[in-house]
């Protein structure tokens, strides 16, 4: 009996004294996409969701100009003072020939930005 007792506080000697390490838990730091960024990005998909042939376009300045159908589209995008994202789109030339063409560039930029 004497020998079962001393097993008894053996084995739970033994089992208290292991530990289990849990790892460390992972941080993942990812960079947020700024709010010019994705502007931009809405802005070029936008002009391309409605066919405009995009002729250049200048991150750095934040102007994209392209053409349909003889109408000229530029978007202007441009961070503000207070760091807020101004997009203005802007047609010139031919626009008799298609009228609602600056409104579905500013739907379908809208939808890009979840609007």
């Amino acid at each position: 009996m004497i020998k079962d007792f001393l097993a008894f506080i053996l084995a739970g000697a033994l089992i208290s004294s292991c530990t289990y390490h849990q790892p460390a838990p992972k941080v993942y730091v990812t960079k947020p996409v700024s709010s010019f960024d994705s502007s931009w990005a809405a802005a070029v998909g936008a002009l391309e969701d409605q066919g405009v042939r995009i002729a250049a376009k200048d991150r750095s300045s934040g102007i994209v100009r392209g053409s349909r159908n003889g109408i000229d589209v530029t978007a202007n995008v441009r961070t503000q003072a207070d760091g807020s994202v101004r997009v203005e789109f802007n047609t010139s030339g031919a626009t008799a020939n298609d009228s609602e063409l600056i409104n579905r560039i500013t739907q379908s930029y809208n939808r890009r930005m979840g609007r």
